[in-house]
């Protein structure tokens, strides 16, 4: 495994929400960042979202450089075999397990054997990704949290066979980025998740059955449990779509206590997915 002296340059796949944000904070540590995704458009969507992401760090006074130094050290690419020469691989693409099986077997061909393969998956088992390697050892999670450049903290997933000086070495490179980590087993949703998905899930059964307002909802469990968000609020901002992705993964992996709510089935078949799209339980600009 190459040393922390060694890594330079950052891989991340994903230019989307998780991905961009994840180039964007290594960027700011110093590291070169190479961002991958399968199309042009969606990589000129996460370069823009960076963009707008420096500038308002910039006008509050939060960054130690000038955004345009920061961004510099990111590039793009369409081709998975420019990662060849990356230090380190985070890959942030959908949370598909196919899809992320697929990328890691193509990785294990083209990077170092020396690399480390990291995962931002929230819900997927790092021993199944990490299978379709001939590397099982060099593969861990790396789960940040979403807006990265904001959320302090990383969970760091360890694998079946994930290689202690790996999982060090993640601790490490998540605390390089300005983060605080904490550390979970391989089960199903690992910490965040597993509480998470079936508060999310109840807040949203419970504002269906007539409860509360969407509004008093989020407001009781704000100002009655200190949190910053209430359930319908943080449904949005995480976005509707990934919340029903996780629950069901959960629900197949530890049964009907995490079954997801009928509404936010119905509010993700009707295109309507939170912040992102301008409505979820909310409407936003």
């Amino acid at each position: 495994m190459r040393g922390r002296s060694d890594i330079e340059t950052v891989a991340v796949i994903g230019a989307g929400t998780m991905g961009n944000g994840i180039a964007q904070v290594a960027a700011t540590a110093g590291y070169d960042v190479v961002m991958r995704d399968i199309e042009r458009e969606f990589l000129d969507n996460g370069f823009e979202a960076i963009d707008d992401s420096l500038s308002r760090l910039a006008a509050k006074d939060d960054l130690e450089e000038d955004p345009g130094t920061i961004r510099d050290r990111i590039t793009g690419t369409t081709a998975l075999g420019d990662l060849a020469e990356a230090d380190l691989v985070v890959e942030a693409a959908v949370e598909e397990m196919d899809v992320k099986r697929d990328i890691f077997a193509d990785l294990d061909g083209i990077v170092d054997d020396d690399v480390v393969l990291a995962t931002n998956t929230s819900t997927l088992s790092i021993t199944t990704i990490a299978s379709a390697t001939d590397r099982p050892e060099m593969v861990v999670g790396l789960h940040f949290m979403n807006p990265v450049p904001v959320m302090r903290g990383v969970e760091v997933v360890v694998g079946e066979k994930t290689d202690p000086d790996v999982t060090e070495f993640a601790h490490w490179f998540a605390e390089d980025l300005g983060k605080e980590t904490w550390e979970s087993d391989d089960k199903p949703g690992f910490v965040t998740n597993r509480v998470l998905m079936p508060w999310i899930n109840e807040g949203i059964r419970a504002y269906d059955e007539g409860v509360a307002s969407k509004e008093d909802m989020d407001r009781g469990m704000k100002l009655g449990t200190n949190v910053p968000m209430g359930p319908l609020e943080l449904a949005d901002h995480i976005g509707l779509d990934i919340c029903l992705d996780a629950s069901r993964t959960l629900h197949e992996e530890l049964g009907d206590r995490y079954k997801p709510a009928y509404l936010l089935k119905r509010k993700v078949d009707a295109g309507d997915l939170g912040k992102k799209t301008g409505q979820g339980f909310y409407e936003y600009e």
